[in-house]
Order: C-alpha cells, then structure tokens, then sequence
C-alpha cells in the first residue's frame, strides 16, 4: 500500500509518529510479543514487527473497516489481548478516526456492561471470548452494528455470531495499493475513550483528545528522557501504544495485564534480557513480585536504565528490594495520576527513601514535584461542585485539601457523564482543571504528599477536637503509622458507627508468621502507638482481617468500602 498519511491537513492524529517512524527508522523493531506453549523459559517464542511493516498493516486495516462500512466518528469497543492485531488495530482505528473505546476487563462483568451501556459503541472488536461475554451479558446490545471477531475459525464465528477479521481484510484486497488518507482532526476532537478501573466507585468514561496524547508523548520525552531507539518492556497495554509513537519498540511479556500479579518473573527477565530492554513500565504489584522473584534468584537487569512506576504507591520497601538488581545509579520514578491526569508529578527512588520517616510518622507519601507544564494546587475539602476557578481557593502550603491539576494532559470530561463531569471539573479561563478526589498537602519545597481517597477519609464526631467539630482522620497517614508495627502487613481505616456516632477503626491484615491468638497484646500495643501522634490520637478500635480485598490490578488499592461494610458486622456496641 502507498500510504499518504503523511500528507498533514490541519488538525491532529496521534499516528502521525508512527507515519514518522516509518519513513525515519522503517527496519527498526517496533513490536515484539511474546509467547509461551509451556512453563519454561525455553518454550518462549517472539513475534515482531518493524515500523514499516506496522505502518502499513495498520494503514490496510484502517482502510478495510472504512470498507466494512465503520466510518470517522463512530466508536468501537477493542477488547483484544496484547498481541500485533492489538497494535494494528489501534493504529488503524486512530487513522480511521473511529474512536477506540478501551477497558479493563478485570473490572468485571457487571461494571463491563455499565461501561458499554454509557459509551454506546457502534462496533465491538474482540477475541472470541471477548465475544462470547458480549452475546452472554448483552454488552453493547442496543448500540453494536458491527462486531468483528479477532482470531478462530468458522466455529468460533459461529459460536460469536461475528465477522472474523480476515473476511473484513479479504473484502477489501482490492484496495490493498490505493493509498488510505489518514484522518485529521481538530486536536479537542474526542480520539478515545478510556475507562477508570472502577477500584474507587462506578467505572467512568475519560474522553480523551489527540491533544491529551500529544502532552503525554512529551512529557514521556522531555521529563522521563525516553529517546528513539530505546526498547520498552511494556507490562500495560496503554502504555506499549506510546512506545512506537516514541520511535521506540515495545516489548510485550507473556502475561495477564489485568492481573499483574500473576505474571511469571522469569517470562519478563527473559524478554528483558533477549531483547537488552532500557526502560521498563510497571505497577507496584509487578515491582513487588519481580523484586522477589530478583531477589531469590540473584537476578539482575544491567541493562535497565530506567523504571516507571504508576498506578498506585508502591512501598519503600519493594522499591528497595527491586533496586537491587538495578546499576548503582539507575532510578525507579513513582508517578503520580490518574487516567483523567497522567502523569502529573514525578519522584526518583533516591529522593523517596529520604522521605522514610516523614511517612511512617503519619506525613503522607510524597509523591515528587509537578512535571513540566502542570500547575498543582490544594483546595478545601468539599463534595459540592465548583464551577469556575478562583485563586482565593487554594490552601496555604502544609494543608492538607483535595489535589486539584491543571495541564495540556487533563481531561476535559467524562463520555455521558455530566453530573461527574461537572462535580470533578473546575473551568478555567478556556482550559480545565480537574479535582483529583486524592487528598494531600503542597510542602514549602513545592513536593507534593499524598494523604489518601477523598472518599476514605472518616470525619469522626465521636471524638470532637477543641471547636466541637468531628476530628479528621485520612487513610494514609494513619495506615502507616499503624504500618510500622513489626506484626502489621498493612492497615486500613474506616469508619463504623458506635453508639450513633462515627467512631475510626482500624482493620489489620497480619504478617504470615502471626498468629491472632495474640491480638489482645497486638491491639494494646497499636492504641499505645496511636497515643504517640496526633494524626491518629483517638483511633481505640481495631479488628483483624485475614485477607484485604484489593484491585486485581495493582493489588494495592484496598477496597476499604467492603472493609467498612465488615467491620460494621463486628461492632458489638
């Protein structure tokens, strides 16, 4: 195919750095996905792609659904695995300018099917599992024209009632030679639609812009220092989509990225060290197992110079011990965002372990210094709307409010969301600030710190302060004060209520080697430690959890809605 996507109009196309790469480095690596047909390492196989080859397969494809009769504007649901299709078929829908509707599918099914109901997709693209769900929930049953299977054969088209993607590509090979003019758009435009994972209320539609995308390839070049050439182990599907946008390849593992935590270590090391990756994307679920799995095995990553860490905090702790198979002077930087604001600030791995006692003395988790462009700022804490942006709003620097972000890389508002929208977007001289529902506190040296969920605080009136008003507790200075207790895993508090009034409790998961036949010592000791700071003065109660509900994800954000609900059932008044 002769592309003439290169040929710019005005307007914007995050395929334009593919287009780029294509004509700059056409032979150099891309993609490369690995696969494995046993549990062993020397069962591993690699598909690659160079950037030629992905710019023209997604050109055809692009071509080839404007065939089938999708057209610029519509919206489809992509639900395929990591692989070259997934790659192709993304490119393809971006050039298309039909509007890519992206979800987590650890979400779950009831969540799955309030997304595709709020997004209304035109088509759904999709797995033969993907498929099989669509027909058994009804997901996007009202919307859906199109629905295009994604490998199998004749059975499985059978079975999902889907045209495979090899008939869409066969009924176009006639216009396998004609060049596919690439769609340009205002850079406002809706471009995708991205969800949140639902680990802290009802999955909600980002509706992201070509603009949003170009903010975040730059910050990825000029604050992350990532350059063309590089090679990317990309454990999160979103993320390896920046990679040839990059100019650099991106290395897909053999593994669940919905479920990092099942990732087998050594799978990543191997794709790690076949293909000399220099920069890493991972959660701190991810970090915590590869640092375990490094630290058992002696492994090391020599030619790791760079690890990007998102999605959640991840402990000092699991920090240290995956540093360890890093160079002396390469950093782990902890990002801080959220799919409506990413990234927002960032810190190195030597600056947090400083931050070790200020933590663990209830100050918050900092999370580092804005990157370039991005304005931070705190306001008070308040669940009604705001509608227009004023300085008088901001707190003094050390008070802690709600973390309020403004940049090139804020979403504007939530698809088909206006009572969301207008709650967590503030307008402001033409752009839009967005109220992260965080909690946390901006310190003399312009470092933000991070105190926990707006929604997870406990406004306590069993326990007035001086004025008579309920005493404030927030999730992360207390946890971790709780945290430092050698016995203590992790902690999380919540509010129930004692005697109609809301008391704070702290929920405990222990450390394997405990027992909780000793929880009358345990507790005596924990009201001991909540004495000695007032961050967690008047916290009396405490309740042992065998296991934490957590986010499949990131296997780090605590669902302390349902612990909230348990500890309820405990209180005996």
């Amino acid at each position: 195919m002769v592309s003439q996507s290169n040929i710019k109009n005005d307007g914007a196309n995050l395929c334009r750095h593919l287009v780029s790469a294509a004509e700059t480095i056409p032979t150099s690596l891309a993609v490369a996905v690995q696969q494995s047909n046993g549990h062993s390492v020397s069962s591993l196989q690699y598909q690659e792609m160079d950037f030629q080859t992905l710019h023209t397969k997604s050109d055809t494809l692009a071509a080839a659904l404007v065939h089938h009769g999708l057209r610029p504007g519509m919206k489809a649901v992509l639900m395929v695995t990591p692989s070259i299709d997934f790659f192709c078929l993304t490119f393809a829908l971006f050039k298309a300018g039909i509007i890519p509707i992206l979800v987590d599918p650890g979400m779950g099914v009831k969540n799955l099917k309030q997304c595709f109901a709020g997004a209304k997709p035109d088509a759904f693209i999709g797995i033969p599992k993907a498929h099989i769900a669509r027909r058994l929930f009804g997901w996007g049953k009202s919307s859906v024209k199109f629905q295009i299977n994604v490998g199998g054969g004749k059975l499985v088209g059978a079975l999902t009632g889907a045209t495979s993607l090899e008939h869409v590509l066969a009924a176009n090979s006639a216009g396998d030679n004609q060049a596919f003019a690439m769609q340009w758009l205002d850079s406002d435009a809706m471009a995708a639609i991205l969800f949140t994972s639902g680990s802290t209320g009802t999955p909600k539609g980002v509706v992201y812009s070509h603009k949003m995308f170009e903010a975040q390839i730059s910050a990825l070049k000029n604050d992350y220092q990532i350059r063309s050439g590089e090679r990317d182990l990309a454990t999160f599907p979103l993320f390896s989509l920046f990679g040839p946008a990059l100019g650099m390849a991106s290395i897909v593992p053999d593994m669940d990225a919905s479920k990092p935590i099942t990732a087998n270590p050594e799978f990543i090391f191997a794709a790690i060290d076949k293909y000399q990756c220099s920069n890493m994307f991972v959660n701190p679920a991810l970090i915590e197992r590869l640092g375990q799995a490094g630290e058992q095995q002696s492994h090391k990553l020599p030619f790791i110079k760079r690890v990007i860490s998102a999605g959640a905090p991840a402990t000092i702790s699991s920090i240290q011990r995956f540093s360890k198979m890093l160079n002396a002077d390469v950093e782990v930087l902890n990002s801080y965002g959220a799919t409506e604001s990413l990234p927002i600030s960032k810190m190195a791995s030597s600056e947090l372990f400083d931050t070790t006692a200020i933590t663990d003395n209830g100050g918050g988790i900092c999370v580092g210094r804005a990157i370039n462009g991005v304005e931070i700022a705190i306001i008070d804490i308040d669940e009604q709307a705001i509608n227009t942006w004023q300085s008088e709003l901001c707190l003094p620097i050390n008070q802690i409010g709600e973390i309020v972000v403004k940049g090139p890389m804020v979403s504007a508002s939530y698809y088909q969301r206006d009572c969301a929208t207008k709650v967590a977007k503030i307008a402001d001289n033409g752009s839009v600030r967005h109220r992260m529902g965080d909690l946390g506190y901006l310190d003399n040296n312009g470092l933000l710190w991070m105190c926990g969920r707006k929604a997870h605080r406990v406004d306590a009136d069993a326990i007035p302060t001086t004025y008579n008003q309920p005493k404030r507790y927030y999730s992360i200075p207390c946890e971790r004060i709780f945290n430092t207790h050698s016995d203590v895993k992790r902690s999380a508090l919540v509010g129930v209520v004692v005697a109609g009034k809301v008391t704070p409790l702290i929920c405990i998961e222990l450390k394997q080697s405990v027992a909780c036949s000793l929880s009358g010592v345990l507790y005596s000791e924990l009201k001991a430690i909540a004495e000695q700071h007032p961050q967690t003065q008047g916290i009396e109660r405490f309740l042992i959890h065998p296991d934490f509900p957590v986010d499949i994800r990131h296997n780090a954000k605590i669902f302390r809605e349902k612990l909230a609900v348990w500890a309820q059932k405990q209180i005996k008044e």
